[in-house]
């Protein structure tokens, strides 16, 4: 048994390391973009991508939770079947999905706020839609055979192929924002090549009718709980779009992106998190355990927040060869930062308060709080937009992960019941509004010198040196949660 924990561990590390990696790279495409293309141009390359992130989930519409479910553990038809059956059918749907999109897109472009000479480039994200979907399964597949090494390496090399088109499309052939849909199209074909070789060992020209019936019942709930989920990530650029202007849309968006810190934060704790409360969940002291991870979390969390919201405006504007970090057109947006950096921090409280949900199998609640986030933010961005322009999209954001914590919390309260320490959480939290009112307090006049933020940072480390750490808890925390990796 512990042998096959080990593996679980590596396979977790494998994939969690990747998955960093990738989104790292992707995150340096942003200063080339920002250095290069206009506001307005941007907003386009921004509101396209969201488009292609809400077909992503609706051309595999959960076929890819049922074939890691039912390929696992064969019952219906043979291995071969399993591939085959909802492999073929993704590519039936992408196949109609990707005519509609080019029949559609003067509507489509109408809906995103796309201007007539653009119109074109959803042509290059029906091709990135279809070419992706079709790769979703053979990954899958990978998975299922616990070749995690080789998963990884496909899915870097997608990156490494995307961010080094974008260089020689944009820089050496100096193309307009449609060198960044050509560099996906070229990474993705690439990635599905690699991909090939197992798709036509595994497939076979036939659809099994029973399986696929079982296919679809497991796997459309989870089709609503992916499109709120990315709802929520993105449903705001359309929205400021057409309330501001697409200028406003990419201003907004790279400095969206900047919250990739926190992101990076909380998705390594989740790698980490999740085979660390399944490991310890029958252990006596499992609920005190998961009360303290909660509140060294939101310590850690904390730090993070505070650091890169004092410091994040000085870091962008660096000059390097005569281009910062951010181009300076997109500075303006740089007040939305510690809000997104808030927002994604709640969302980790909520991958925390997953941890009941998993080990009492109650997964029906996740569609609905995940939903109810995604109409959440999509009023909330309407109401608040107009009165405080992006910041009211930031807030939107911080808002939705705010209620999909809340509402996991007393969820999963209810059958596994955990009393998290939200006294010290809320000492916590009290350093963090201090510092946040000091913030925006001196933003109109100009923002803090860099002295004062090295002050207040210094000032909210002791502060929570003091009144919040244990030295004790954080030995015995780190004790096992090196043991989970």
């Amino acid at each position: 048994m512990f042998q096959k924990l080990k593996e679980l561990s590596k396979d977790t590390a494998i994939y969690g390391i990747s998955t960093m990696v990738g989104r790292f790279l992707t995150f340096l495409l942003v200063p080339l973009y920002t250095n290069v293309f206009i506001e307005s141009d941007y907003g386009v390359v921004s509101n396209i991508y969201i488009f292609i992130a809400i077909m992503n989930i609706v051309f595999v519409y959960g076929m890819d939770s049922s074939y890691l479910k039912f390929a696992s553990k064969i019952k219906i038809g043979d291995e071969k079947d399993n591939f085959s059956t909802p492999y073929l059918s993704v590519v039936i749907i992408g196949i109609i999905l990707f005519c509609l999109i080019i029949i559609l897109k003067p509507q489509l472009a109408v809906i995103l706020n796309i201007p007539q000479n653009y119109f074109y480039l959803f042509n290059y994200a029906a091709v990135i839609l279809l070419v992706d979907a079709l790769g979703v399964i053979p990954f899958i597949k990978l998975r299922i055979e616990r070749k995690a090494s080789k998963f990884a390496t496909f899915k870097i090399i997608n990156i490494c192929v995307n961010v080094g088109l974008n260089l020689y499309l944009i820089l050496i052939l100096k193309l307009n924002i449609e060198a960044i849909f050509i560099a996906n199209i070229g990474a993705s074909a690439i990635t599905y090549l690699l991909l090939f070789p197992s798709v036509i060992q595994n497939l076979r020209f036939k659809i099994n009718s029973d399986l696929l019936k079982s296919l679809l019942k497991f796997g459309l709930p989870y089709f609503p709980a992916g499109l709120g989920a990315i709802l929520i990530q993105g449903i705001d650029r359309p929205i400021l779009g057409h309330l501001t202007d697409l200028s406003t849309v990419g201003v907004y968006s790279a400095n969206y992106k900047l919250g990739i810190f926190m992101m990076l934060f909380v998705s390594m704790f989740q790698f980490a998190w999740q085979p660390f409360f399944l490991q310890n969940e029958d252990e006596k002291n499992a609920k005190e355990l998961f009360s303290k991870v909660f509140t060294y979390f939101a310590l850690v969390g904390s730090v993070v927040l505070v650091l890169i919201s004092l410091f994040i405006s000085d870091l962008v504007k660096i000059n390097i060869f005569g281009h910062s970090i951010i181009g300076s057109a997109y500075w303006g947006g740089l007040h939305i930062v510690p809000v997104i950096l808030c927002g994604y921090l709640f969302y980790g409280f909520y991958v925390v308060f997953t941890a009941g949900i998993y080990i009492k199998e109650k997964s029906i609640y996740i569609p609905f709080i995940t939903l109810g986030g995604a109409v959440i933010n999509i009023v909330s961005n309407f109401v608040l937009i107009p009165l405080i322009g992006i910041m009211g999209a930031a807030f939107s954001t911080l808002i939705s992960y705010l209620f999909m914590s809340v509402a996991l919390y007393f969820v999963t309260q209810k059958f596994y019941n955990i009393k998290y320490e939200f006294l010290r959480v809320g000492k916590i939290f009290w350093g963090i509004s201090v510092i946040a009112f000091i913030y925006y307090w001196n933003l109109d006049k100009g923002g803090l010198v860099l002295i004062y933020k090295f002050l207040l940072a210094v000032l909210f480390i002791i502060y929570i040196m003091i009144f919040v750490v244990d030295k004790q808890e954080i030995r015995v925390l780190k004790e096992k949660l090196f043991k989970s990796i």
